[in-house]
């Protein structure tokens, strides 16, 4: 049995959970909670950046971060599932990926000072800073919106599941402003939804 460490407001751990159900690993999982502010968490020994998710397999190796867990669970799945084996869409694919990732690590940044530094204390150039970011990567995503695959039963690729993941994040920890400035953006979520019944299954909570 593979044990995930992660938390139910976890984006990345959600990109994971969502890539077990969609390759079928949901009997031989376990999903166990972790804590990375704990000290005395046994999380740090299993990834001693201290950071979630963490996918334990049988043999006790711990994989760590989420792009590699998708990885693996890829190849345990016989490859090419949501990580495209051709070239170009692979790269395509881990593209998308990278900029969906970036805007979660703007996203919490933002919260981490929030929650971590008193009012009086935040620096606004660091928060405009990754609000820049966010910012161009919604922009350019809304010029331009990933195709999702009309072939029934297809899967998603791991892009377009992080894709999914920052902008149910955006919806968790921002509210729902984020929307009216792209309206395709809003309509791709939508459909993803509709195709991917999971991820309201693995909606973060907490």
């Amino acid at each position: 049995m593979m044990v995930l460490r992660s938390s139910p407001a976890s984006p990345f751990g959600r990109k994971v959970r969502i890539a077990i159900t969609l390759l079928g690993f949901d009997g031989e999982t376990q999903v166990e909670p972790a804590d990375p502010t704990n000290a005395s968490d046994t999380l740090r020994q299993q990834n001693p950046l201290g950071k979630i998710p963490v996918l334990l397999a049988e043999d006790g190796t711990a994989y760590y971060d989420s792009r590699v867990i998708i990885e693996y669970l890829d190849e345990r799945a016989g490859g090419g599932r949501i990580v495209p084996r051709e070239s170009r869409a692979r790269l395509a694919a881990l593209r998308l990926q990278a900029l969906a990732d970036g805007i979660l690590d703007a996203s919490i940044l933002t919260v981490y000072e929030a929650r971590w530094r008193a009012a009086e204390r935040h620096e606004q150039k660091w928060l405009d800073h990754q609000a820049g970011k966010i910012a161009r990567s919604l922009a350019m995503l809304e010029s331009n919106p990933p195709a999702l695959d009309a072939a029934s039963g297809s899967l998603p690729n791991v892009g377009q599941i992080a894709l999914a993941c920052a902008l149910g994040y955006r919806d968790f920890r921002f509210g729902e402003s984020w929307r009216a400035d792209y309206p395709r953006l809003v309509t791709w979520l939508d459909a993803f939804a509709a195709r991917v019944p999971v991820f309201a299954a693995t909606a973060p909570t907490g």
